[in-house]
């Protein structure tokens, strides 16, 4: 029989995004959606897209019946997520898409998020499900710490390389640029079509909330600059590192084929082939290429993700099926969208 799913906070577009995977899956059964504005109303209505689809009203997160419920995906924003997973019945597995359980200090969660966190004894048994790093612990975890969108196209091509030691822990920048869905569906006046359509900027220089996130999976400290760009979906990250001793370029590749090669949804492009974001577009897909760069002792990696996909929603599904032992590409075969 199917597991039965429940998407807390289903009317975001990471919500919206798990509803359409989960359709294709055929383990899962979405059995409650909650969207606390939006209750009262099919889902359909929100987001026309998924009419017709035999999907449950949303309704408030008090209305479900979690005794029916086998694994919930948590969707709301950050700084919410804490005490409603604390009240949630032990029974459940919990993949939270928020950023409350990512960062293991305490500490650190509150200076980064200016609030006490909330729900510290669960945070202890909370698994940063980075799934390609860390699968072994995501097998037998009850409640996974999604990763977020930056993190994750920063992460899969440094953990590697700085594991392989090939290149140095000092000096990494991560210049990183997303699609507007990145900032979430609240209507904000610095993401309507007239303010971003023709222009690109940076925002949080220096004090980026996943900032921490990136340092904590690296070991090391890094500077991080986000850019917002004009479109839907989608991060681009150009790295710039310092090669260890007398490593090249091509080692780094080598380094990141033996990684990778046998993954599902991590792939190195051949020497000198340029990552686009069109190349992932709606799909789990992270693609990479390491390039010298002309300063000596220097390179450049490239990483591409979907935000919503990889970098959201398609890695809670690749956590999902490795927590019930599924294979991991189950519901995940997507093929990119273009134009």
């Amino acid at each position: 029989m199917p597991i039965r799913a429940a998407i807390l906070g289903a009317s975001g577009y990471t919500g919206a995004e798990l509803i359409r995977l989960l359709l294709a899956h055929p383990q899962v059964s979405i059995a409650a959606l909650t969207g606390d504005s939006q209750a009262g109303r099919g889902i359909g209505e929100v987001y026309p897209h998924l009419c017709f689809k035999g999907l449950p009203p949303l309704v408030t997160i008090e209305q479900v019946d979690f005794s029916a419920i086998d694994l919930v995906f948590c969707c709301l924003p950050h700084g919410t997520s804490q005490p409603v997973i604390a009240r949630l019945p032990k029974h459940l597995k919990i993949i939270d898409l928020s950023a409350d359980f990512r960062l293991a200090d305490p500490e650190a969660y509150q200076q980064w998020y200016s609030h006490a966190h909330q729900a510290i004894d669960l945070q202890k048994e909370a698994v940063y499900g980075l799934t390609e790093i860390a699968r072994g612990q995501i097998k037998k975890a009850r409640l996974v710490a999604n990763p977020g969108c930056y993190p994750t196209s920063a992460a899969l091509p440094l953990i590697p390389l700085l594991k392989a030691s090939v290149i140095d822990a000092k000096g990494i920048i991560i210049d990183a640029k997303s699609g507007v869905t990145g900032a979430g569906r609240s209507v904000k006046q610095a993401n309507l079509f007239t303010e971003i359509d023709g222009g690109i900027s940076a925002y949080g220089i220096a004090v980026h909330r996943h900032t921490p996130e990136i340092e904590q999976s690296l070991g090391c400290n890094v500077t991080f600059t986000p850019h917002l760009m004009p479109m839907n979906r989608g991060i681009l990250s150009t790295i710039y590192v310092q090669l260890a001793g007398k490593n090249t370029a091509a080692d780094l590749r080598a380094v990141l084929h033996k990684t990778y090669d046998h993954e599902s949804f991590v792939h190195v492009l051949p020497e000198g082939a340029m990552p686009s974001t069109h190349q992932v577009r709606g799909t789990n897909d992270c693609v990479m290429n390491a390039f010298a760069s002309r300063i000596p002792g220097q390179a450049i990696l490239v990483s591409v993700i979907d935000n919503l996909v990889k970098g959201a929603s398609g890695q809670a599904v690749q956590n999902m099926n490795v927590m019930f032992g599924w294979p991991e590409t189950t519901g995940l075969q997507l093929t990119a969208v273009f134009p």
